[in-house]
């Protein structure tokens, strides 16, 4: 596939904000022959003074709730942690046991695995809050139950909001937050880069990247210049839920691959990119034409 230059980055510079993921990332585009450009937007800070995570599992024990929706696999990781600094893993497997688990999509089940627990529900892809009430909706009627939801670093009012006006009662546990990284410097220059017009495509694997990204170019005054140098370049998105939140800042992606994955992302983006930077180019050009 690489080797087809039709399907390859030929070169052109490509600023990923992944995080956790970095060096997974910047190998992926160099496979694909892109020149990598890394620039993490997060760093995810776990909650110090968690009473909501703490005080699940003796609710869920109590019966109080029916469903626990689990929305991230770092979450699951990071609600068991929280969970173990006061309680046995065994008590917190045979609480978990008692109510019906549903995974948001396959990290949460990997992450279920590892504990020995198998969700009752495993959402489909593109694995957005749509997805995880059109899979209840199909498995049960929740008018009347109690619901859990593990929030994953922002809240998702519209998942609360859509189980809320099917008759079920919410409360939601935040497990850990997303701040912008200690160190800066990456981010800045990367952000520099594109004012100058220096990066050709821009991949964002998770909203929250577009939300630091700008709120860090807010601090700086630069976020108008920098929504305006985006739109020449390429834009692409991980998925349903990232482009939301992008279009939310003004950005509208260029590229979402099917399946709402890093190594998708890249091979859509390696098949469409050039097809996009020709437009592109070309309305520029017009546009120029036009003002003069």
């Amino acid at each position: 596939m690489t080797g087809d230059t039709r399907e390859n980055l030929q070169g052109l510079k490509v600023v990923c904000f992944e995080s956790r993921r970095a060096k997974e990332m910047a190998e992926l585009i160099r496979r694909y022959s892109g020149e990598p450009i890394v620039a993490p937007t997060m760093r995810e800070v776990p909650l110090s003074d968690n009473r909501a995570a703490l005080e699940i599992l003796p609710e869920i024990e109590a019966g109080k709730f029916d469903i626990l929706i689990l929305m991230t696999g770092v979450g699951t990781r990071t609600l068991n942690q929280a969970l173990l600094s006061q309680y046995t893993q065994e008590r917190i497997l045979g609480a978990l046991r008692k109510t019906q688990l549903v995974a948001r999509g396959p990290k949460v089940v990997a992450a279920l695995k590892e504990l020995g627990l198998m969700p009752a529900i495993t959402v489909r892809e593109p694995n957005t809050w749509r997805e995880v009430l059109v899979s209840l909706d199909a498995a049960m009627t929740i008018r009347g139950k109690h619901i859990a939801v593990q929030e994953y670093g922002i809240s998702n009012s519209e998942i609360v909001s859509g189980l809320q006006e099917r008759g079920a009662t919410v409360k939601t546990i935040a497990v850990y937050r997303w701040a912008l990284p200690e160190d800066l410097a990456p981010l800045r220059a990367a952000i520099e880069k594109i004012l100058r017009g220096d990066v050709d495509v821009a991949l964002f694997t998770n909203g929250a990247q577009a939300e630091h990204l700008f709120k860090l170019a807010d601090y700086d005054k630069a976020d108008e210049n920098l929504r305006l140098a985006c739109k020449k370049m390429a834009i692409g998105s991980i998925g349903p839920i990232c482009t939301e939140i992008l279009m939310q800042h003004g950005l509208k992606p260029d590229i979402e691959p099917e399946h709402p994955k890093m190594g998708s992302l890249i091979a859509r983006v390696a098949a469409s990119v050039h097809a996009v930077l020709t437009l592109k180019r070309a309305q520029g050009a017009e546009h120029v034409r036009l003002g003069n």
